[in-house]
């Protein structure tokens, strides 16, 4: 009898546990589905309030452009007000979604408060760019469309954008170059198209057996007929060393800043050809070696 009844004992425990268990997982599925269709309504919410939130900036931003370029502000503040405008909405926006997530702003706030010594540790370097780009625009050493060379940094263009973080420059052939502001003002900057106009330097040499006299005229008849010099302005020919191997004449005289390198390509190229056509020599450094044969 006891071995007869062993086997019902265990068929029903093995019953009473499948209907524990699926209990257990019917109760926590239904306990799982309206936390899953919060969550999810959640995500929605999110995603259309970024959605709004960004279109709402993009409004914003467009209106501070705007509103900027009618009292002619300059191009480089209005970019930097922009980047600041843009960065500063974006972490609002960003605090905004995390509130639907049960995230409240004094918890975010508290934990960047507790979190600051590392923060500012770890973004000493973003720091001292936006400190550089203050910088830049209270003291505006350059502008925007300004050619400039970063002593600091090596590298040189024009420059495009004065951002929160970064100035960008584009090089002559064509190629940008982001530099971060902090770099950019702890060297020399040299703003080459500050000025309106610019001397041109010109050095050449002739030999000590060439006429004097006449390569001076030629220069100076090169340089009445150019007519990108400023009227007005002085024109230098003169004496400018006794080298070793040529006496080295100069050449100054004024132009537009936009026509210096042009200027000074032309005038190089033809005073070459004038003195070739005069007989005028341009020394070039030569070496004179002398072989000793040794007795047998």
């Amino acid at each position: 009898m006891r071995l007869a009844q062993e086997p019902s004992i265990i068929t029903e425990s093995i019953e009473n546990l499948q209907n524990v268990d699926e209990h257990m997982i019917r109760k926590y599925l239904e306990d799982l589905v309206p936390g899953f269709l919060n969550f999810a309504v959640q995500v929605v919410l999110a995603v259309l309030l970024y959605l709004i939130g960004k279109r709402v900036i993009s409004f914003l931003r467009k209106f501070l452009r705007k509103s900027l370029e009618r009292r002619g502000v300059d191009i480089g503040v209005r970019q930097f007000l922009d980047s600041i405008m843009r960065y500063s909405l974006h972490f609002v926006l960003w605090l905004m979604i995390l509130t639907l997530f049960g995230i409240t702003t004094a918890s975010v706030v508290a934990l960047l408060g507790s979190a600051g010594l590392t923060l500012g540790l770890a973004l000493q370097g973003s720091l001292a760019n936006f400190a550089g780009g203050v910088l830049i625009m209270l003291l505006s050493p350059f502008h925007v469309d300004d050619y400039i060379i970063a002593g600091g940094t090596g590298h040189e263009g024009m420059v495009k954008e004065i951002s929160i973080f970064y100035t960008k420059l584009m090089t002559p052939d064509n190629q940008t170059v982001l530099i971060p502001n902090g770099k950019l003002t702890d060297g020399a900057i040299v703003n080459v198209t500050g000025q309106q106009t610019r001397r041109v330097d010109i050095l050449v040499g002739i030999s000590y057996q060439a006429d004097l006299k006449k390569a001076k005229e030629l220069l100076s008849g090169l340089v009445e007929k150019e007519s990108r010099i400023l009227p007005g302005q002085p024109v230098n020919i003169f004496v400018s060393d006794l080298a070793d191997s040529c006496v080295e004449l100069g050449c100054r005289f004024w132009v537009k800043s936009e026509d210096y390198w042009q200027t000074r390509w032309d005038t190089l190229e033809s005073v070459k050809l004038l003195f070739d056509e005069h007989g005028i020599e341009i020394p070039f450094p030569q070496m004179d070696v002398h072989i000793k044969g040794q007795a047998e």
